[in-house]
Formats: structure tokens, sequence, C-alpha cells
């Protein structure tokens, strides 16, 4: 009776049927894993929001395939103060990043269809590539302490077959907050040129780095050397996933450039899922993003200076690092296993914090939690791991299936 495409099982694991049974009991839990800024005790410029999303000509249904042009003129301006050129034609706005990606798996692929997705990564991208019954094939990222992540090009390069379509690459990654360098863009370029390959690159987190890379490569929408789907929205850039304003922009060569928007335009037409009057606050919400920014971003760093700190003094933790994002990754240096030592923690000390295989890292042995996290609970909940781990190890490599996930937008 129901499509093949839904292939996930919904069998509960054994961590979420922990926090269930807490949060049914109404236990307090530390969760280390918030990653919803609208739960997270950020000061909102309430008014100036509501003003934004109550003004009159909203009432007016005007439907544009690509988005309202004042919505639009909106990210192009964003980018500008980026020091990017954007045209607002080139910027077709979604409903969401997600529904993003959807339209442009719908543009690339066939059903069996091949996207290249690196690995580690947030797992939404596997019901995404699933929902279009398109198979989502990973590349790994190496770690490396001084260089930290790298695209490990010899495997990606093994990865492509005939069925593949696109490359897919996070900037910066979630979660391990990489970011795509100069040189491997020129490689990623190569590779989709010899190929006949788009590159998708989801910049969702692009406004929340660390530090100063001249290598690094701060956005891909001035990609020209390959034909380049750049994804971004509201839900990260200003903190309001409710609000339901994604975008999608198009580059590359010309001539491809040009029949993909057009074949965009009829996806979008189709649907016509973006909000009227999220697009008239656009402009308005764009310009609130610098106040919630600047807490975000001070909040991550006292988070992970704090997580440093307490790692420093255990030899069994190692925080590795960090270029951006909302996320830190902690290698644990003793026989390990991550779903006993979470379903432990959680158990018996209240703390949630999220096992590696959660974003499919290749192996065991990673925690990751939250920066973004209240602080009072983040160093409650960091220390309350940390005595855990500095007893004897909970041995063993067993892994359950991912937990669902959270971080819908």
């Amino acid at each position: 009776m129901f499509s093949s495409r839904f292939t996930f099982s919904l069998t509960t694991n054994r961590l979420s049927e922990v926090l269930e049974r807490k949060r049914a009991n109404r236990e307090r839990v530390l969760d280390l894993t918030e990653s919803n800024p609208t739960r997270a005790g950020f000061a909102y410029e309430e008014a100036e929001i509501s003003a934004a999303l109550a003004q009159p000509q909203a009432l007016l249904y005007e439907p544009e395939p690509r988005g309202l042009l004042s919505a639009r003129k909106a990210v192009a301006e964003y980018y500008r103060a980026r020091s990017e050129h954007v045209e607002a034609q080139h910027v077709h706005l979604t409903a969401s990043t997600s529904e993003g990606y959807a339209y442009l798996f719908k543009l690339l692929a066939n059903p069996g269809d091949e996207v290249l997705v690196p690995q580690p990564a947030y797992p939404l991208l596997d019901f995404l590539t699933a929902l279009e019954s398109v198979r989502l094939i990973h590349y790994p990222l190496r770690y490396e302490e001084r260089l930290g992540w790298q695209i490990d090009f010899a495997k990606l390069a093994a990865c492509v077959s005939t069925q593949t379509v696109a490359i897919v690459v996070v900037n910066p990654n979630n979660p391990t907050g990489s970011f795509i360098k100069q040189k491997e863009l020129q490689q990623l370029n190569a590779l989709c040129a010899e190929h006949s390959l788009a590159l998708i690159s989801d910049e969702v987190f692009l406004d929340y780095s660390e530090g100063e890379n001249a290598l690094r490569v701060s956005s891909l929408v001035g990609n020209r050397e390959a034909l380049t789907f750049v994804l971004s929205g509201l839900s990260k850039i200003s903190a309001l996933p409710q609000v339901k304003l994604g975008w999608i922009h198009v580059s590359g060569p010309e001539a491809l450039r040009a029949e993909a928007q057009e074949r965009l335009d009829f996806i979008a037409d189709t649907y016509l899922s973006v909000s009227t009057p999220a697009q008239h606050a656009a402009q308005r919400l764009l310009a609130l993003r610098h106040h919630m920014q600047k807490q975000i971003q001070q909040r991550c760093r006292e988070n992970e200076r704090y997580l440093r700190e307490q790692c420093a003094r255990a030899p069994e933790c190692r925080v590795l690092k960090r270029e951006g994002g909302w996320s830190a990754i902690m290698a644990i240096a003793k026989e390990f296993s991550e779903e006993e030592f979470t379903v432990s923690l959680l158990e018996e000390d209240d703390v949630l914090v999220h096992p590696g295989y959660f974003f499919d890292f290749p192996q065991s042995g990673y925690l990751v939690a939250s920066l973004l996290t209240p602080q009072t609970v983040f160093q409650e909940g960091i220390a309350r791991m940390m005595k855990r781990l500095s007893n004897k190890a909970i041995t063993g490599s067993t892994r359950e299936p991912r937990m669902g996930a959270n971080e819908r937008e």
C-alpha cells in the first residue's frame, strides 16, 4: 500500500527510548544536543520581527516561481554585504533548505541516480535523498591534527559512477565545522567537469565561522567553473527556523545556468510553497541577523572554551578542530562504545549528548555536543560527562540506528 521510498525503520533505539521515558516522567535532562535557537534562551527583537511579518502588502497573493523580487533583492544584498556579487535573478526562494534539496534532486536526478555526500554529515540528507528515490553515496572527510578536516579526493573520485549526478558539500560542514579550501574547490570543479556533475553547496552555517584562513572558500556563489547550487536561508542566518524562508542560488557556465533556472522555475511554479509574509519580511529579518549572530557566536565560543579546558585535564578526551558551525566533536581515546556510554550517561546522569554514529562517523569513539546549549546547562552537562569518562571504560563497539532527525527547518 505504501511507497517503496519509505525505507526507514520506525523502531526506537535505546537512547531515544530512555529520552522519551524521562521526558514523559518530567525528569530534568541536560540536553547537550539542542540545535533550535528559539529554545536556547537567546534574546530576540520580538517587536521588530512581529512588525516585519505583519506588513499589509502580505495580504496580496502575487505568485512568482522564483519568489518576489523584493525578497530576492534582499538575498542579493545579504551576499553583497559579504563582498559576494549576486544577481537577484539567479536566486530561487524556497520554504527551507530541505525543500531546496528536494527541488535540486528533482531537477538533476532520475530514480536510482546517485549523489555524493560527505561523511561525517548531518543525517537529514539520508532522508531527503530517499524520499526523492535518489541513492546517497558517502565520500569521506579525513582529519589531521594540524590541517583539520579535508576531503579525501582519491576516495571521492572512486565514488563517481555513471549514475552520479551531483556532489554535495556542506560549507562549513555539520558537525565537523570544516570549510572547503580553495585547492579543494579547484579539484571539485575538475571532477565535475570530467564527469558532467553538478555541485551543491549547503551554506546554512556560513556566517558562523571561527578565526581567519585565507585558504577557505567563504561561499560558492561565485563559482563559475561548474553548474553550482548554493543553499541557505533564515533558519541559521537570522536564527529563525520557524519563518520558513530559504533559497537556491544558481551559478556556472551560462548555458547550463540558464537551462537549470528555467527548469527550476517549472518545479517551483508547481508547488509555490514560499510564504508571502515571509517574503515581504525578508529584508527586515535579514537586517536583524547581526543581533542574533553576535549572541550565538559568543555562546559557542564560551562553551567551546569551557569544553577545551575540561578536556585538557582528561587524557581520554580530545576536542577536534572547529572552523565554524555550532557543534563540538570529542574524540575518545580509550576503548569505547558510543551507544553504551550515551545511554548510561542519559540513564544515570541525566545528560543527553549525540553519539558519533548519529552523524555517520565511519568508526566508533566520538561524541558530539551542541555549542548552542545555554551555558549553565552546557557546563553542568559536560562536568557530568567528564566524570563518567574518567571512570572505567565502557567497552564494545555496538552501534544503534540513528536517532530521528530533530533539526528540521
